[in-house]
């Protein structure tokens, strides 16, 4: 693996096979202090490219059993670059480092490609893998630091946030089962069309009459609904698919645990049976508010002086989450759209033409570093404040 064969020439110590394709390379630096970990995803996703850039990617990987053409959509190959770079970097200086590295290479952040999450026996993936391996509780971690590209900012900007960063994912798979019957005689069947219709409005109620808001906000949505063969015959048969969202711990448990009652008795109001399963997927990606402010003149010093406070977490989620439920986290966001772009035209994370200007790549290695520079000294400020 090129990650692994880069960090072997370093000359760090390096463990490889963790989680599966995952990656971890430890740096003891020259001084004392706290050993901090670095994160970094390394998976793309099944979309064809279609950016007109001389690199842009011809790949094709293997999803749920078929070929299909894949891409960093999301920027995973700037966060591996930007944290090979700071791999780099740092042994260079390893006198001034205070404490142990810890490099995570993480695949598998979008989700494991051949597992279905449904199912009751699903292994664990990425992040949360990881975490099931002991990689904190090996390599002795207290806190752990991550970025990500967004084109939502210009290059070389960072943006924080105290507290929810990013939403919890969660899945929802149900199947509606009626009585086939007539479409001129609805009243001989039971039609699993119609309850599908008043559990997906039903659904929403769980937002709004059950969530706790003041908590926060929640986001049930039906993404995927397949149904009936013909406009005269009433089916027998309805699934769906579809995700939950929030950024309060709270309206996750009341959402996940509320739905699968809420389908199943709506349903059979109209004579339907349903089966329900519920994946949870990631928690909430939640900032460690003190070392969050603590980390402020570091981010100000990878940005020179580019890095704001956002008070409104991202809508999606990160399976960075598992790291930060275990030691305190911080995961930031780092502009990745050239300087002169109209923001409004920027292609999202997960575009077809989602484009990294590779000049923040710098901004995210100095960011790396001032991690842990900047940890060493709060940790260092902590210390001495228990001693006084």
């Amino acid at each position: 693996m090129l990650v692994a064969k880069h960090l072997y020439l370093l000359g760090v110590e390096v463990h490889t096979g963790i989680a599966g394709t995952g990656v971890v390379a430890v740096l003891q630096g020259g001084l004392e202090g706290p050993t901090v970990g670095l994160r970094a995803d390394m998976d793309a996703l099944p979309v064809k490219e279609s950016a007109a850039l001389p690199f842009a990617s011809k790949a094709k990987g293997i999803y749920f059993g078929k070929e299909v053409d894949v891409m960093h959509a999301c920027g995973h190959d700037a966060h591996t670059a930007m944290l090979m770079g700071a791999a780099s970097v740092l042994p260079q200086n390893r006198d001034k480092v205070p404490g142990k590295v810890v490099f995570i290479f993480q695949p598998a952040e979008e989700g494991a490609a051949n597992i279905d999450v449904f199912d009751p026996k699903a292994p664990s993936w990425g992040a949360k893998r990881m975490v099931e391996e002991g990689v904190i509780e090996k390599f002795g971690i207290e806190a752990v630091f991550g970025v990500h590209v967004m084109s939502n900012a210009h290059t070389g900007e960072i943006q924080y946030k105290v507290g929810a960063a990013l939403n919890s994912a969660d899945g929802f798979r149900i199947k509606l089962e009626g009585k086939q019957a007539h479409g001129s005689m609805p009243w001989t069947g039971a039609d699993p069309i119609v309850a599908s219709a008043n559990v997906i409005n039903g659904m929403q109620t769980l937002v709004s009459r059950e969530a706790d808001l003041s908590q926060g906000m929640g986001v049930v949505t039906v993404g995927s609904i397949h149904g009936g063969t013909a406009g005269n015959i009433v089916t027998g048969e309805v699934t769906m698919e579809g995700t939950i969202r929030t950024n309060a711990p709270g309206i996750r448990d009341t959402l996940t645990s509320r739905l699968p009652d809420m389908v199943k008795h709506t349903a059979q109001a109209q004579d339907v049976h349903a089966h329900v399963h519920v994946a949870n997927i990631m928690p909430v990606t939640m900032n460690d508010a003190e070392l969050t402010r603590a980390m402020v003149p570091a981010l100000q010093k990878a940005s020179d002086g580019q890095a704001k406070e956002t008070f409104v977490n991202q809508a999606a989620s990160e399976d960075f989450s598992y790291f930060s439920e275990k030691v305190p986290g911080l995961y930031v966001f780092l502009g990745a759209a050239p300087k002169d772009k109209d923001l409004s035209q920027a292609a999202s994370n997960h575009h077809p033409e989602f484009f990294v200007d590779e000049e923040t790549l710098v901004t995210g290695v100095r960011s790396h570093v001032e991690f842990v520079l900047g940890y060493a000294d709060y940790a260092q400020t902590k210390a001495d404040q228990k001693t006084q």
